[in-house]
């Protein structure tokens, strides 16, 4: 609907590398999925091994370049501005959620600052190829307080999301879409929009429209294919099998005691 000249493209909407296609929907879908199945019995939140969350962190920002560089479908100009700005974002959300959760915390993580990363590289993913690199710090100070505090509320809510697909990847999406609406400038892409602070408001409509209908669909859809799932085959072990499902859907356990 955007990418394939659809509907959303029709309205205006811009997504340079998956703000709306890949984040957004995967996050609605996510907060559809642990509302429909509800919380595991033994909600484990501790780190299992930080050194494995930082390699797998690190092949993310790597592999990210190609992601949103990539997404300009050629080597020039448009994809050095998506690979510049990917660096900024998730470096600038990095340290922002670093220092709040430090302030909270009351001590530094080094995994609170990988998952800031992560966040920043979701919330610039929209906007990579569209905004200046200034504008690209201004997102990643945003992504790394506002995706902080969407899981906090995550928390407070009692939402079982083990991986924070909500908090990070979907709330990330959905503020890069917005972003873009304020901050995509025609003088940075000629391919692009501008948003509000270049004078334009129409794009930021077009963005703020084509966002809604794909969170209410993507929300809705994943509940109601769940619930079709349901009335087939359980999408929720028991109780009882809970804490062995590996041993009983797989016979191997990922732990040894």
């Amino acid at each position: 609907m955007i990418w394939g000249g659809g509907m959303l493209a029709d309205w205006g909407v811009l997504d340079f590398a998956g703000g709306i296609v890949v984040h957004a929907l995967a996050g609605m879908a996510a907060l559809a999925s642990v509302m429909y199945v509800g919380s595991r019995q033994n909600e484990d939140e501790d780190v299992h091994n930080i050194p494995f969350v930082a390699l797998g962190a690190a092949l993310l920002w790597f592999g990210w370049f190609g992601f949103n560089a990539g997404s300009a479908l050629d080597v020039g100009g448009i994809a050095v501005l998506a690979f510049i700005n990917t660096q900024i974002a998730a470096a600038f959300a990095a340290i922002t959620w670093l220092l709040i959760a430090w302030y909270y915390d009351e001590k530094p993580s080094f995994v609170e600052l990988l998952i800031g990363m992560i966040a920043g590289l979701a919330t610039i993913t929209p906007a990579a190829g569209f905004v200046s690199p200034q504008s690209a710090m201004v997102i990643g100070v945003a992504a790394g307080v506002v995706c902080y505090f969407a899981v906090v509320l995550r928390k407070k809510k009692g939402l079982d999301d083990a991986l924070d697909v909500w908090g990070v990847h979907g709330v990330g999406g959905c503020l890069g879409i917005i972003m873009l609406g304020v901050l995509a400038s025609t003088e940075i892409n000629p391919a692009g929009a501008d948003g509000l602070i270049s004078g334009s408001s129409t794009f930021f409509m077009a963005q703020l429209a084509g966002l809604a209908l794909a969170c209410a669909w993507a929300f809705i859809f994943t509940y109601g294919m769940l619930y079709a799932i349901d009335k087939v085959t359980p999408v929720r072990v028991d109780e009882g099998d809970e804490a062995s499902v590996d041993e009983l859907l797989h016979g191997e356990a990922a732990y040894i005691n």
